[in-house]
C-alpha cells in the first residue's frame, strides 16, 4: 500500500493511504476519542465523540480515510470543548447514574468522562423514563443507558449470520431493540461479548454481571503518571488568618461528611491552618463570619435546601459541591422520572406499611415543601467547584479545598477521580 503524509495539529504524520483515521492516528501517536468506532466494522459516525476538523470543516473523525496533504485539527482548544460538550450531552440524555451501574469501572462512556476531566454538565438532566427490557433469555437491556451507537446492531451476529439488535426510529426517538428468538440461539460467550461490545452499561448478561471491587476493573487506572485535568478557582490570597470554612448536607445520605472524616488524624493537621464555622462538624447553626469557603454535599429537594444553599452563597467566598447529589441530583434525583403526585401517593398512601384509615399526605406550614424535581445545586446559585464522587475520597477533597485556599500545587490522581 502506497504511504502518504498528512498533518494532524500541524504535525507531519504518516500512513496508509485509504486507512481510517482512527487508527492512522493512533499508529501516530494521537489519541482521538470515539464510542461508536469498532475495528471490525464499518465506520459509523454515530457517537460524534471523535469529532475533528478536516480543512476547517468539523466531521465524525471515524468516517475519514487519510489521504495526501489532509490538514487535520483533533485537540484544538475548540475542538476538545466540542468532543466535551457531545459527552455531557450524552451523560444528560441518559439517566446516567456511575453508583448503580454494574458496568461502572468497565463504562468506556465513563472513563471518556474521566479523560476529559467532566465534573459537571453545562446541560440540564432529563431523567427520561424508558423501557428496561428483561425478556430476553440471556440478556437485559436498559433503554436509559444507551448512546444509540449500534456496535450491537453491527457486530453482534448469531452463527447463522442473523442479526440480534436492530434499530428503530429516528434521532432523538431512536431505540435499539433486540430479537428474542435470535438472541436465544447465543452462547453465553456470545452473550457477555455482546455486553463487553457495549460502551456503556446498557447491555448486560443475567448472572454474568456482578460489579468487580475497586482495583480489578478496567478504566480504576490510568496511564502511570496519568493525572486528571484541574482548573483551580480563584480566591482572595491577602488574608494571612486562618481560612474559615463552612460545610452543610442538603438532599443526600451525609456520606461525603463522612468522607470528609476519612481523612482521620489529619484533621488535626487541618485545624492548624483551617476553621469551621457553620458545619455539622462543629453544630454550629448560623452563619457567624465570613467564610472562604463552603462545602455542599447533596442537591435541593424542597424548599428548605434552596433557603440553606443561598444562605451558604451569601455567605461564602466560594462555593464547592461536593459529591453526585450536589453535582446533578444523584439518587434522590431517580424520582425526577416520575410525577410529583405519584411519588406521594406510593409513599403515604400506597404503601404496605400504611394502615388502613390512616393514610394522608403530610401537610403542614412548618414541613419544607417538596419541589417538582430534585434539583442539582449549580442550577440555583452560582457553583465555583464540583468534586465529583459517590463519595470523593477524604484526599481528593482537601486536596482541592487546600489548593483553592492556599494556592498548594495539586493535580488529581487517576483513582481518586471518580463518579462512584
Amino acid at each position: 500500500m502506497e504511504n502518504i503524509t498528512f498533518k494532524i495539529d500541524g504535525r507531519e504524520c504518516t500512513a496508509e493511504k485509504g486507512k481510517n483515521l482512527i487508527e492512522a492516528a493512533k499508529q501516530n501517536g494521537v489519541f482521538i476519542p470515539t464510542l461508536c468506532h469498532f475495528k471490525n466494522i464499518d465506520p459509523l459516525g454515530t457517537c460524534r465523540i471523535c469529532s475533528i476538523k478536516l480543512n476547517g470543516r468539523s466531521i465524525a473523525g471515524c468516517t475519514i480515510q487519510v489521504d495526501e496533504g489532509m490538514d487535520i485539527q483533533v485537540n484544538s482548544t475548540e475542538m476538545l470543548d466540542a468532543r466535551k460538550a457531545i459527552l455531557e450531552m450524552m451523560f444528560v440524555e441518559g439517566n446516567h447514574f456511575c453508583p448503580s451501574c454494574e458496568k461502572s469501572g468497565d463504562c468506556a462512556m465513563q472513563n471518556l468522562g474521566y479523560e476529559m476531566g467532566i465534573r459537571y454538565t453545562r446541560f440540564p438532566h432529563l431523567f427520561v423514563d424508558r423501557l428496561v427490557d428483561a425478556r430476553p433469555e440471556r440478556i437485559v437491556i436498559n433503554q436509559n443507558r444507551c448512546i444509540r451507537c449500534k456496535r450491537c446492531v453491527e457486530e453482534v451476529k448469531t452463527k447463522d449470520g442473523y442479526a440480534v439488535f436492530n434499530s428503530t426510529n429516528r434521532g432523538y426517538e431512536t431505540l435499539i431493540g433486540i430479537d428474542y428468538k435470535q438472541e436465544a440461539k447465543l452462547t453465553d460467550r456470545e452473550a457477555v461479548r455482546a455486553m463487553e461490545i457495549c460502551p456503556t452499561g446498557s447491555i448486560l448478561v443475567k448472572g454474568k454481571s456482578i460489579a468487580k471491587p475497586f482495583g480489578q476493573r478496567k478504566y480504576d487506572y490510568g496511564e502511570i503518571g496519568k493525572t486528571i485535568p484541574f482548573d483551580k478557582a480563584k480566591i482572595n490570597q491577602t488574608n494571612e488568618n486562618k481560612k474559615i470554612v463552612a460545610t452543610t448536607s442538603l438532599a443526600g445520605c451525609f456520606g461525603c461528611h463522612m468522607s470528609l472524616l476519612d481523612v482521620d488524624l489529619g484533621i488535626l493537621d487541618l485545624l492548624e491552618v483551617v476553621e469551621f464555622n457553620k458545619s455539622p462538624i462543629t453544630d454550629i447553626k448560623k452563619f457567624s463570619k465570613r467564610c472562604d469557603i463552603g462545602l455542599i454535599e447533596g442537591g435541593c429537594c424542597n424548599t428548605e435546601n434552596i433557603e440553606v444553599l443561598r444562605a451558604f452563597r451569601e455567605n461564602c467566598d466560594i462555593l464547592v459541591s461536593v459529591g453526585e447529589c450536589a453535582i446533578w441530583g444523584g439518587l434522590p434525583a431517580n424520582r425526577n422520572t416520575i410525577p410529583l403526585e405519584d411519588c406521594l401517593k406510593e409513599a403515604y398512601l400506597n404503601s404496605l406499611t400504611s394502615e388502613d384509615n390512616e393514610t394522608c399526605i403530610p401537610h403542614h406550614e412548618d414541613i419544607p415543601k417538596i419541589l417538582n424535581k430534585v434539583y442539582p445545586n449549580h442550577e440555583i446559585v452560582k457553583i465555583d467547584y464540583h468534586i465529583p464522587g459517590c463519595p470523593p475520597n477524604a484526599n481528593h477533597i482537601w486536596s482541592v479545598v487546600k489548593n483553592i485556599l492556599f494556592n498548594e500545587e495539586f493535580s488529581i490522581a487517576y483513582p481518586e477521580f471518580k463518579y462512584d
